[in-house]
């Protein structure tokens, strides 16, 4: 049943509208540990993984989503999406459908749940919004970014919770910004559709050798892009002889962003970005604590005179810090990830907050399945929120990609390839999700423990 043909609204008037008939969980995991790619001051030997949640409806229709982890607690996830799909099976696609933001309040607001707050909690909630947002775009036979694309400025704003925001982005002001670019987006569209949003690659792993960042320097550079990204924050001699030698292999003219996920106190932050000033940084991500918004707000002032931006958001738990984090001035870039918060409806009041104060969105890439999904946003935002492609640039990593997703990102003269598949364009391949399964996947048999919490780095 493909209902491509039938408009938004009449989607929930068919007489046999798609009803949820099961929800699938899987616990995967990739002993990356084993390379230490994705490796950094606090992650120092991470397995990348993602619990994969299926939403398959009576009419054949299959809703997938992903979220990220680092290993150890994926399982906790799991068992939250297990959880509240309790809550969703059986019900009619129409009731998602006409009112996306009332689903969302049904898992957000639930009077038990609420207690555990964001995390683990909001991760567990977006993995299964965001599965059913799959089925609607495939529904309607559209690629994520489409479906979103083509939504009136009034159905966008009915998906967000308002109740918090409100005081820094009302509704009015929200439909105000995307009718303000809708008869003009369709060129921004076909623009797009050429040459998708500007991509930039995280190449200094800190437990990668010189000689594996240039390899991938040259790899990336190879595609087109121009700016690179590296880990910093274990050591400032080794820092400043690595940020030389990644320079000059990238030239004076290349964007260069770091990223310190989270190593530091806030005036040691600022001691030690001091000290790398002279590398020209565009930003530095995650100079301290994920929560702390007045840390980031003296952070931001003091690297101001030195052209350092401040940047973060992959680890951000709710709409609500990211409000702080926007109108205090403490970002100049803001990192939304496809997986931390509560799914889509999140992730759009955000977009439109960053939009009303000027700031410009570079969401978080990398793992299993981000890239994939963050490319989406960006689209978006560039074709009908920002409505331009000036200052905007996205997280792109070349590896668990093409042996994982049957439809992988690709990346041509510097920019992702806007997908035209219906969906997030999750879908992989069998084999990789038998073998990978934890802990009974054939990869994991022999060394179970080496992707349990027991792991110690």
């Amino acid at each position: 049943m493909k209902i491509s043909g039938q408009s938004i609204a009449s989607l929930g008037n068919l007489q046999a509208t798609p009803k949820i008939k099961k929800i699938d969980v899987m616990d995967l995991r990739v002993p990356t540990s084993d390379t230490l790619l994705g490796s950094d001051p606090f992650h120092k030997k991470p397995n990348y993984s993602a619990v994969l949640t299926t939403i398959e409806t009576d009419t054949g229709h299959l809703g997938i989503s992903v979220a990220f982890t680092a290993g150890a607690g994926n399982d906790w996830i799991a068992y939250g999406v297990e959880d509240l799909a309790q809550l969703v099976v059986g019900m009619e696609m129409a009731t998602f459908v006409e009112d996306p933001g009332g689903f969302h309040k049904l898992l957000v607001d639930h009077h038990q749940l609420r207690w555990l707050a964001d995390g683990v909690n909001r991760m567990a909630i977006g993995s299964i919004v965001n599965a059913m947002w799959d089925v609607w775009a495939k529904l309607v036979d559209k690629p994520l970014w489409k479906l979103l694309a083509d939504l009136p400025p009034e159905k966008i704003v009915q998906c967000i919770d308002w109740r918090y925001l409100r005081d820094a982005l009302t509704p009015d002001e929200a439909a105000e910004i995307l009718s303000k670019h809708w008869d003009s987006r369709e060129t921004r569209e076909q623009k797009l559709r050429q040459q998708g949003p500007k991509a930039y690659s995280t190449a200094g792993w800190l437990g990668l050798t010189d000689e594996q960042i240039i390899e991938t320097v040259n790899q990336v550079k190879a595609a087109g892009l121009d700016c690179f990204k590296m880990k910093v924050g274990q050591d400032l001699d080794f820092d400043k002889k690595r940020l030389a030698f990644i320079r000059e292999a990238i030239g004076p003219d290349a964007l260069l962003m770091l990223d310190a996920n989270q190593v530091w106190g806030v005036d040691e932050a600022i001691a030690y970005m001091e000290e790398l000033a002279a590398f020209k940084p565009t930003w530095i991500e995650e100079p301290t604590a994920r929560d702390d918004v007045l840390g980031f707000v003296k952070i931001s002032r003091a690297l101001e005179k030195y052209g350092i931006g401040v940047a973060t958001g992959e680890q951000v738990p709710s709409p609500v810090i990211f409000k702080q984090l926007i109108t205090s001035g403490a970002i100049q870039y803001c990192q939304i990830d496809a997986t931390r918060l509560g799914g889509v409806n999140d992730v759009l009041g955000v977009i439109l907050m960053a939009a009303k104060y000027d700031i410009p969105i570079c969401p978080h890439g990398g793992g299993i399945g981000l890239c994939n999904m963050i490319q989406h946003y960006a689209i978006w935002d560039q074709i009908c929120v920002a409505a331009h492609s000036d200052t905007q640039v996205v997280e792109y990593l070349n590896f668990l990609q093409e042996e994982v997703f049957l439809h992988p990102i690709q990346v041509r003269d510097g920019a992702y390839v806007t997908p035209t598949v219906p969906g997030w364009g999750l879908e992989m391949y069998p084999d990789f999700v038998e073998k990978h399964i934890y802990p009974t996947g054939s990869v994991w048999q022999g060394r179970e423990a080496s992707g349990s919490i027991t792991f110690l780095a």
